[in-house]
C-alpha cells in the first residue's frame, strides 16, 4: 500500500510539472492532448461553437444577388431570427464571381468603397451591435472551385482576396468569424463523381481542399491583430458534405495548424439524403430520425477525436415543385431533430434559408413560413 500511494504521489508531480498555468490537460482516444489555454483573454472556438448555439443563412443575397442587398431590407430579416431568438448569423458572400459588379478585382484585390460591400459593412456591424455572431465567408468562387490546380497562380489570387476581407476587418470585435471558403468543390472533389471533376475521396482533390483551406487560414493569421485569435471555420470538400469529414480531415495533422489552434473550428454542411433534403426531393424518401440522429453522432465522435469543434453550416428540405410537402409535421420534425441533436452534441448549427426552394420567412422577411423554425425553436 505505502508504494501505491509513493507512485501515486510521483504521477501526481509528474502531471502537475507536465503542464502550464495557461495549458489544461485531456485525455482522447488514450492520448494526452493539451485541449486549451486557460486565462486566455479571447474565448476558443469551443467557447464560441457553444455560444453561437442556432443560427440562419441569409441565402440568395450577397453570394448571388437574387435578393436586394440593401439594408433596408435586410434589417427585418435579422430582426425576426434575432426576436425568435437565433444567436448568429451566416452570410455567404461571393468576392470574384456571380456578379457584374465584382467586390474584388481578377487578382483577388477588394474594393472597401464598392457599394455593396458597404451595405455589407453596415448588416455586419448592425447584427453585431445586437450581440450577434456573424460568420463571414467566401462563397461560389468558381473561378477557384473549378480550376484549381495547386500552382502559385490561384493560391497568389486567394491569398490576397482574404489577406484584404481579413484585413479591413482585422480589429472587428471576436463576434465575427471568418469561414475560409464554402463548400469545397470541382477539383477539389465532388460527392457525385460524375462530369469533369474528381470524386471527393480523390486524394489529390483532398490535398487541394486542405491546401486551399491552408492558404486562406495562413493568409488570416498574417493580418495579426484581432485575426491572430479569431476563430476561422475550414470546410471539407463534396459541396462541404459532413460525411467527408474524416477523409478529409482524418487527424489533427491534417489541420492547418496542425490541429494545435484553439481558435479554428470545422464546418460541415448536410443535405442527407438527397433525395428527401433536395429541392426535387419528396418526403417518401425520408430516411428515419435515427439515421438523421445517428449522423450528426458520427461526426461528434469525429470532432471529439480532433478536439476541434463543429458547425454545421446547412441544412435543410427544399422544394422546387410540390411546395406543399414542406408544409408538414415530418419537415418540421427534421428540422427540429437536426437542430435539438447538433446542439445536444455541443456543435452550433446556421439552418439554410434562401427565401426560395429553402425557404423559412417570406420574401419581406417579416414573418416565418411553414412554422418550421418555430417549431425548431421551442
Amino acid at each position: 500500500m505505502k508504494n501505491m500511494f509513493k507512485f501515486l504521489g510521483l504521477l501526481i508531480f509528474f502531471t502537475a510539472s507536465s503542464c502550464t498555468d495557461s495549458e489544461k490537460i485531456v485525455f482522447i482516444d488514450g492520448e494526452k492532448q493539451i485541449e486549451e489555454p486557460v486565462n486566455s483573454e479571447f474565448p476558443t472556438a469551443k467557447e464560441v461553437i457553444l455560444d453561437m448555439s442556432s443560427g440562419f443563412n441569409l441565402g440568395n443575397t450577397f453570394e448571388n444577388g437574387i435578393n436586394s442587398t440593401t439594408f433596408v431590407s435586410i434589417k427585418p430579416i435579422v430582426d425576426l431570427y434575432k426576436n425568435a431568438g437565433m444567436k448568429h448569423m451566416r452570410i455567404p458572400i461571393t468576392w470574384m464571381d456571380r456578379f457584374g459588379d465584382k467586390l474584388a478585382d481578377e487578382n483577388g484585390n477588394v474594393n472597401v468603397n464598392h457599394p455593396r460591400f458597404l451595405e455589407l459593412v453596415q448588416t455586419i456591424d448592425y447584427a453585431i451591435s445586437l450581440d450577434m455572431y456573424v460568420v463571414l465567408n467566401t462563397h461560389h468562387e468558381h473561378w477557384l472551385k473549378d480550376n484549381y490546380d495547386g500552382t502559385s497562380a490561384y493560391d497568389t489570387k486567394f491569398q490576397t482576396l482574404w489577406t484584404g476581407i481579413a484585413t479591413y476587418f482585422k480589429n472587428y470585435p471576436g463576434k465575427l468569424i471568418f469561414e475560409v471558403l464554402n463548400e469545397p468543390e470541382g477539383t477539389l472533389g465532388e460527392n457525385d463523381g460524375n462530369g469533369p471533376f474528381p470524386d471527393a475521396s480523390n486524394p489529390l482533390a483532398i490535398s487541394y481542399t486542405r491546401k486551399v483551406n491552408q492558404v486562406g487560414y495562413d493568409a488570416i493569421r498574417a493580418t495579426g491583430g484581432n485575426n491572430a485569435t479569431r476563430i476561422i471555420m475550414v470546410g471539407v470538400n463534396g459541396q462541404g458534405n459532413a460525411v467527408n469529414l474524416e477523409e478529409v480531415y482524418p487527424n489533427k495533422a491534417s489541420l492547418p495548424g496542425g490541429g494545435k489552434d484553439y481558435y479554428m473550428a470545422i464546418q460541415v454542411h448536410s443535405y442527407n439524403p438527397w433525395a428527401f433534403c433536395g429541392e426535387t426531393g419528396s418526403n417518401a424518401a425520408f430516411p428515419g430520425t435515427a439515421t438523421v440522429e445517428k449522423g450528426i453522432q458520427d461526426v461528434s465522435v469525429h470532432s471529439i477525436k480532433l478536439n476541434v469543434p463543429i458547425n454545421y453550416g446547412e441544412f435543410g428540405v427544399g422544394r422546387s415543385s410540390n411546395t406543399a410537402e414542406r408544409n408538414t409535421d415530418l419537415v418540421r420534425g427534421f428540422y427540429k431533430t437536426m437542430a435539438v441533436s447538433i446542439l445536444g452534441q455541443k456543435m452550433s448549427y446556421s439552418v439554410w434559408d434562401d427565401r426560395g426552394w429553402f425557404a423559412l420567412i417570406n420574401n419581406s422577411g417579416t414573418s416565418f413560413t411553414n412554422n418550421i423554425v418555430p417549431y425548431m425553436l421551442e
